[in-house]
């Protein structure tokens, strides 16, 4: 970086980095469970587990909304020299930092999968579901505006990788052609060939 530039990460990036891994060690916890017949008993768990995981979904998808919504309003134009982080990089660093919380989570989620079979998983797989929506909904914002919206990094350090933290004081716009990640979050994908 030079000349007072920044690292910036695109938000919907970093929101949608722990969508895939809470998924997915929901699905395996959640499969580990069903296996279980538990206190409550298989049927009980798994009606239980479904709606553990509707309200999930929709609490991480809600949740912040507006605080979102208020930074993308204020946000400025990102500086020439200011550095766009690759999707790569946001989702491993993302990673990297919370896997330690992701093992606590499966860890705990299949811990209750003895009193409450697939509850736990089910749960977990819930909050990556939210995540995933809580993308696509940034995504739909970006197209709207036609912006698309980045985070400094060194706000995300101190707010431990959440794009709508205390840490964060605002967000960063360019054009929706910059970076590597589509609207959304997702992998740009490339041009077909005519």
């Amino acid at each position: 970086m030079t000349r007072g530039g920044q690292g910036l990460a695109r938000v919907a990036v970093v929101v949608r980095a722990g969508a895939a891994p809470l998924w997915w060690l929901g699905v395996v916890a959640a499969g580990a469970g069903a296996l279980v017949p538990g206190l409550t008993g298989r049927r009980i768990g798994v009606l239980a587990g479904a709606a553990l995981f509707l309200v999930a979904a929709a609490v991480v998808a809600y949740g912040r909304r507006g605080r979102y919504r208020a930074s993308a309003r204020s946000a400025v134009r990102a500086g020439r020299h200011d550095v766009l982080q690759d999707r790569a990089v946001t989702v491993r660093n993302w990673r990297r930092g919370h896997r330690w919380w992701l093992l606590l989570a499966f860890l705990a989620a299949l811990g209750t999968e003895f009193a409450v079979p697939a509850a736990g998983g089910l749960l977990l797989a819930g909050c990556g579901a939210g995540l995933w929506l809580k993308a696509a909904w940034i995504g739909r914002l970006e197209r709207a505006d036609e912006v698309l919206l980045w985070v400094r990094v060194d706000w995300l350090r101190a707010g431990a990788g959440r794009p709508a933290g205390k840490a964060v004081k605002g967000y960063r716009t360019t054009g929706v052609a910059a970076g590597d990640a589509a609207p959304g979050g997702a992998r740009r994908r490339a041009p077909a060939l005519v």
